[in-house]
């Protein structure tokens, strides 16, 4: 292989080895200590299926998979980041990571769980680095009513001592894991979630990083230019 093919292949490879690596190894660990600890129901979070998303993307190092990621969750976690904050200054504004601060829960199990607060930060990392795809709106707007619709119907409810068991997966009885929310129809908050994410959470980030993010590029113009 010439140097110059030999450039041009590094040139391609956009997510460093290094990144790649780390990222594998942690989900190596995380994967087993959840599946050992809270079941396979776990993965159905929203931010547990983009961990695996995540994985795949940035080893195919496609634009689309980390883009569906970052529009799904870089504005939720920021609130996760928010609060986690504040319940360590001593507030909970609302109280999402209350569970970050429980003695009684494992210490290894929490240090596992701030991958909430480093995720966004890698997800906005390798959208500078892949690109953003406008595709991933839509795509993650799909998978996301599909998980809702799936834990809504086939998921455990609310209950005062779950245990390690997920219940409430992605909030669809409310906003508390002991007892479903009554201010409305249990069908109404469902279709609040599956029209307010996508309105409140999903277009605006669409549309920030369709401002701020560089454009990914088709893998035929990576690899062979503009045709020029």
């Amino acid at each position: 292989m010439s140097l110059a093919a030999m450039t041009a292949e590094q040139k391609l490879v956009r997510v460093p080895l290094s990144v790649k690596i780390a990222f594998s190894a942690f989900m190596a660990v995380l994967v087993p200590v959840y599946v050992y600890w809270y079941g396979p129901t776990n993965f159905l979070y929203f931010c547990d299926v983009s961990l695996i998303l995540t994985l795949i993307g940035i080893w195919t190092e496609s634009a689309l998979l980390i883009s569906m990621c970052a529009v799904g969750l870089l504005l939720p976690q920021a609130f996760w980041v928010l609060d986690f904050v504040a319940r360590f200054s001593g507030y909970s504004l609302v109280g999402m990571t209350d569970y970050m601060f429980i003695s009684e829960h494992s210490l290894f199990l929490r240090f596992l769980s701030g991958f909430h607060g480093w995720l966004p930060l890698l997800l906005v990392f390798l959208i500078w680095r892949l690109g953003y795809d406008p595709r991933a709106l839509f795509r993650w707007s799909v998978l996301a009513w599909v998980l809702l619709l799936v834990c809504y119907f086939l998921m455990p409810s609310p209950t005062p001592n779950p245990g390690m068991t997920p219940v409430n997966i992605n909030y669809v009885f409310g906003p508390s894991d002991a007892a479903p929310q009554t201010f409305v129809p249990p069908l109404v908050w469902l279709a609040g979630l599956m029209i307010g994410l996508p309105l409140l959470a999903f277009i605006p980030t669409h549309f920030i990083l369709l401002r701020l993010a560089p454009r990914a590029v088709p893998v035929d113009r990576r690899r062979y230019g503009d045709g020029a």
